[in-house]
């Protein structure tokens, strides 16, 4: 600084030294605030659509400590995260990426940002009512399972229910009368919050290993209780309310409307999977299994098939458990899960898992 007083310099050097505390003190001492950004603020209702919100620190306060709520999407029946759930929160120093997923029931839901040292902020992520059937089987997408492990966690479900029916001997449910009143418990409680109140009610001769569905949990979805269809057609959304589902089917319903053909080979067949058969001039001509797999309450590698007889007379009916080898060797070859015979309609798999397998 050639030329400049010495006197002067030092000065400069002072003035800059004390802007820089100057801003340093006021970013320290101003409000810090939460800035939030959602990528899509409107998703559909359709159980997987995502989006992020993003959070940033206003003045490069430290985001640790951070929360995400869900604030008061739940108006009743729906509880919040039946509309919206946080799939994931990662927080970096100064911001913070949320993962959020749409649940299947329409409305806006609010979140709750928290961190130390910030102001609360509250923002709005709204889903609509998504009416797509992709399959055009009558069965809405929103029902159908998307998440490989939820698909797992219903088939884990759904034949330890089945087969725990077994166990129970003639203490069953009042409900399960004949071989669709079993198919009908086993999916609709496969689709419950599973909590110890339930499994308590239950009586599960064996502890269960699956989580819960995450998707969604009965009764909570647009169609609350009605769960089958019962009508032809693809799904609309005047079907929500017009009689198109039930709570109740018949063992012919649910193969007509709620299931898909998977084929006539029983080796093919997975765990859940429906046998379904057809005894031309019987009075009641439809029949169905379950075909379970290895059992979920002994140990061992032998495959099952679970049904109820049904009424005979004034007899009521009763829960068996058979082997698939005792199966193909019944003594009346019309129960034969083989392709030669007539009766045998073939495995049949639910709809809600079509089009992932």
């Amino acid at each position: 600084m050639r030329g400049v007083p010495r006197w002067l310099a030092v000065l400069a050097v002072v003035a800059i030294v004390a802007v820089v505390c100057a801003f340093t003190v006021h970013r320290s001492l101003a409000p810090a605030v939460l800035a939030l950004q959602l990528s899509d603020g409107t998703l559909p209702a359709d159980g997987f659509s995502s989006t992020e919100l993003t959070i940033r620190s206003s003045n490069g306060r430290d985001l640790r400590g951070l929360k995400v709520d869900v604030e008061n999407g739940g108006a009743p029946p729906f509880s919040p995260s039946e509309r919206v759930g946080v799939e994931s929160v990662t927080v970096g120093h100064e911001s913070a990426t949320v993962s959020l997923r749409a649940g299947v029931n329409p409305g806006e839901t609010r979140l709750k940002i928290t961190a130390p040292g910030f102001a609360p902020q509250t923002i709005a992520l709204a889903t609509t009512l998504d009416t797509s059937d992709s399959v055009g089987d009558g069965t809405p997408d929103f029902l159908r399972l998307h998440d490989p492990a939820d698909r797992a966690a219903f088939r884990r479900w759904f034949t330890l229910l089945a087969e725990a029916q077994y166990y129970r001997g003639r203490a069953l449910p009042a409900e399960i009368a004949d071989c669709a009143a079993l198919l009908r418990f086993a999916y609709r409680e496969s689709l419950r919050q599973h909590d110890s109140v339930w499994a308590h009610a239950m009586a599960l001769p064996a502890p269960a290993t699956a989580s819960d569905v995450r998707q969604y949990r009965y009764p909570y979805t647009p169609l609350a209780a009605s769960l089958f269809r019962v009508r032809e057609g693809s799904f609309e959304a005047a079907d929500l309310s017009n009689g198109t589902f039930a709570q109740f089917a018949d063992v012919e319903t649910l193969w007509r409307h709620d299931t898909f053909f998977a084929g006539r080979d029983l080796s093919r067949a997975r765990p859940g999977d429906l046998i379904f058969f057809r005894q031309e001039g019987a009075k009641m001509p439809f029949h169905s299994m379950i075909f379970v797999g290895p059992s979920q309450v002994e140990p061992g590698v032998e495959q099952f098939v679970v049904y109820d007889t049904g009424p005979t007379g004034r007899l009521p009916g009763e829960i068996r458990r058979l082997t698939v080898a005792q199966l193909l060797n019944y003594p009346d070859a019309r129960w034969h899960p083989v392709a030669s015979n007539p009766g045998f309609l073939g495995v049949y798999r639910w709809n809600i898992l079509r089009g992932a397998e």
